[in-house]
Parts: structure tokens; sequence; C-alpha cells
């Protein structure tokens, strides 16, 4: 009789080593990435995009530096679809229409530089020496030239031409964007650092 009653306090006692197991890892892959993005430029933007992350980023450099890189390409996509629904607006002033063309073509480059950011990292599975470096310095190239490219279109809207609200939404996205992409190149930058 005895038997029958501890065997439900042995399975309860497991079940709570496994939940306290599994919230043990949750809160060391937590820490890991706030002690990462607090080198970052934005730190709480860094932490808040990616600790819902934690599970797959657990205590990996490369998988942060991978995470941050697609949270950054997905912002710029759902940015640059905003920026294609402007194209299409009637009653924009020659200024604002043409700066937001321009937008539309770095937006389009960015785009493009991080998804190939995004594959190289993919790519470089197990390499070591030279050809990691080359690589991450690729990577590097490519957000750097990214970033610049989100700079870039948030200048287009400068001076008063440009229509307040238009304005305002476009350097919002355009900011966060940035943001974003400034973390995830610090976090590749502290990943590269490594070797």
């Amino acid at each position: 009789m005895a038997y029958y009653f501890t065997l439900p306090w042995l399975l309860l006692s497991l079940s709570l080593l496994c939940i306290s197991g599994k919230s043990d890892a949750a809160a060391a892959a937590t820490s890991f990435i706030r002690t990462k993005c607090r080198t970052t430029t934005y730190p709480s933007l860094c932490i808040q995009s990616l600790s819902i992350y934690a599970n797959t980023i657990q205590t990996n450099p490369k998988q942060l530096a991978q995470t941050a890189l697609s949270v950054s390409l997905d912002r710029a996509q759902s940015t640059r679809a905003f920026v294609t629904k402007l194209t299409k607006f009637r009653g924009l002033k020659s200024r604002e229409n043409a700066a937001i063309r321009d937008c539309m073509e770095v937006m389009n480059d960015g785009v493009d530089r991080l998804s190939k950011s995004v594959q190289e990292l993919k790519n470089m599975g197990r390499a070591r020496g030279p050809e990691l470096i080359w690589h991450l310095s690729n990577v590097q190239t490519w957000v750097s030239a990214a970033l610049t490219d989100y700079n870039t279109c948030a200048d287009g809207f400068a001076g008063r031409a440009s229509n307040g609200s238009i304005k305002s939404s476009i350097k919002l996205r355009m900011s966060n964007v940035a943001q974003v992409t400034s973390n995830a190149l610090a976090l590749i930058n502290q990943f590269a650092g490594q070797y």
C-alpha cells in the first residue's frame, strides 16, 4: 500500500524537477539576451524584440545574431510594404512623391541586403578561420549598408515641404527599422569579435 502512495508523489516530484529545469533554461537564456543587449545602442528595444525568442536563442551567440538579423529583416519588409502603399496615395506634393519613390528604392536595397545577410549567416555553417571571417565580413558590410539605406530614406523627408502625417509615419517606421538593424549589427559584431 505504501508503494502506491509514494508513486504519485514521485511522479509529482519528477514533474516539478522538469518544470524547474525548463524555467532555469529560460531564465539563463533571458539573462544571456539581457547581458548581450546591454552593449547595443538601443538595449531596451533589443531586449524587448529578442526576449520572445529566448527558447530558440538559448545562450548561443550565433543564434542571437541570427535572430536579431531576422527581426530586423521582418521589420524592414513590413516597413517596405507600408511605403509601397504610400506610393499609391493621390494628391501628394511632387516632393513627397519623389521622396516616397526614393525611399522605396533604398528600402528594396536594404531588404535585399538583410536577406543576403540572413542567408550568409545560415550558409556559413561550421566554417572556420579565413572562411568564417569572410562570411562575417560580408554580413557586417551588408547590414551596415542596409542601416545607411534606412537613414537615407528618413533623411528624404527632412524640411517643411513634406506633409506632416506622411513624414512622421515614415520617420517613425524608419527609426524603428534603423534601431533594430543597429542592434543586429552590434550583436553580429560581438559574435564576430570572438574570432
